[in-house]
């Protein structure tokens, strides 16, 4: 068995967080990170934006953290709390005295009924480098990107960039429906198809199949779409069996605390898996962006080493698609109220959702940037608002 005062279980960005952070707070104790990727941790955004725009993939790597040992390729299938042992596919044991579960997620799937065998293993589901290196690899120029929200957008505004025909599925009625206002959602799909991507809204993909080198992608509505490569962009599962087999509370992630331990102590949980209290929000959530997972990272590793320091930020997150861009913070749901300020209508200006006591729960600001303090501000009031006052809060 290999014994270690701090165990890390995910080689992603939370758990390099986290690892930076015990060696500041520790610089004797031992560490190691334990991760199913072949790769030494990265960040993750380039992905789907600056590796298609010419970023050198070297430099998505992450700096190295002086005296971690990274036990890399081996994916933690057991855990012990009690004897506070993990236990890796190999059947290596690793002991630990304090453990944080950075296990991430595992990309949604389209129905195994809707893919036939050899088309299996042509879908990429985007969500780490080798998967990347996967899609840059294939042939051709014609791409299928299913799903229309974060991912799937900007994956298919990427590729578009790069010369590929792509054509993105999804049955909602607009890129971004669930998010945008709808007059917002309408213009980001005219822009998307002003740039060249083929636009399926309102529809679905009933079967994905192999023809000889071809793969055809089946609408619901009775389409037929040649590609050489199909991606699918369809959000995440949080990576939840390992604590949930060892009696951790889990619900839609890993539960945690304000201090970011679960409900076995002396484990903790950062990134895109933990599920912990928001007093911005006034509820539990769950996060998957970047700002999230470093600094969810950096505050569980401290805590490992002794600290008690209350995970109370609000993180943001932001996206690029085409010349579109935006930061945002909070509750982007489009079934709330929203309040849109613009600038310049579509271009530049601020979307305040409101909850039904007139509570700004999420804040967009499109096109606007350097506003996301003042942003959390608002939403961390958690008092109603006036709306003839949104016009001038954060204006651009």
């Amino acid at each position: 068995m290999r014994e270690t005062r701090y165990l890390i279980v995910g080689g992603g960005m939370a758990g390099h967080a986290a690892a930076a952070a015990i060696r500041e707070a520790d610089p004797e104790g031992t560490l190691a990170l334990l991760g199913e990727e072949p790769d030494r941790p990265y960040a993750r955004p380039p992905l789907s934006k600056g590796l298609w725009l010419g970023k050198p993939e070297e430099r998505v790597f992450l700096p190295d953290v002086p005296g971690l040992e990274l036990r890399i390729g081996r994916r933690a299938v057991a855990l012990d709390p009690v004897r506070r042992e993990v236990t890796d596919e190999r059947g290596e044991v690793h002991g630990y005295e304090k453990l944080l579960l950075a296990t991430g997620g595992a990309p949604r799937r389209l129905p195994p009924g809707a893919v036939d065998d050899g088309a299996g293993g042509r879908i990429v589901y985007l969500r780490t480098l080798g998967d990347y290196r996967r899609l840059r690899a294939a042939p051709g120029k014609r791409v299928v990107v299913v799903g229309g929200g974060f991912i799937g957008s900007e994956i298919a505004a990427a590729l578009s960039t790069t010369g590929r025909e792509v054509t993105l599925i999804f049955p909602e009625p607009a890129i971004g429906a669930r998010a945008y206002p709808p007059g917002l959602a309408a213009f980001v799909t005219q822009t998307f198809r002003e740039k060249g991507v083929t636009v399926l809204e309102g529809e679905t993909v009933a079967a994905v199949e192999t023809r000889g080198d071809e793969t055809i992608v089946r609408t619901g509505g009775g389409e037929s779409i040649p590609a050489d490569a199909v991606v699918a962009g369809l959000g995440i599962v949080p990576g939840i069996p390992l604590a949930e087999a060892a009696g951790i509370r889990c619900s839609d992630g890993i539960d945690v605390d304000e201090h970011l331990e679960t409900s076995t102590p002396g484990v903790y949980a950062a990134g895109d898996v933990a599920r912990f209290p928001c007093a911005a929000l006034g509820e539990r959530v769950r996060i998957e962006h970047e700002d999230a997972a470093l600094t969810m990272g950096r505050t569980a590793g401290r805590n490992m080493t002794g600290a008690r320091e209350r995970y109370d930020h609000l993180p943001f997150f932001y996206s690029d698609l085409f010349d579109l861009g935006y930061e945002a913070v909070g509750r982007l749901d489009a079934r709330l109220e929203t309040v849109e300020s613009w600038k310049q209508p579509f271009r530049e200006g601020v979307v305040y959702y409101l909850d039904a006591l007139d509570r700004v729960r999420g804040v967009l600001l499109w096109g606007t940037f350097g506003k996301v303090d003042g942003a959390r501000a608002l939403v961390a009031g958690r008092t109603p608002v006036r709306r003839e006052a949104l016009a001038t809060a954060l204006a651009p």
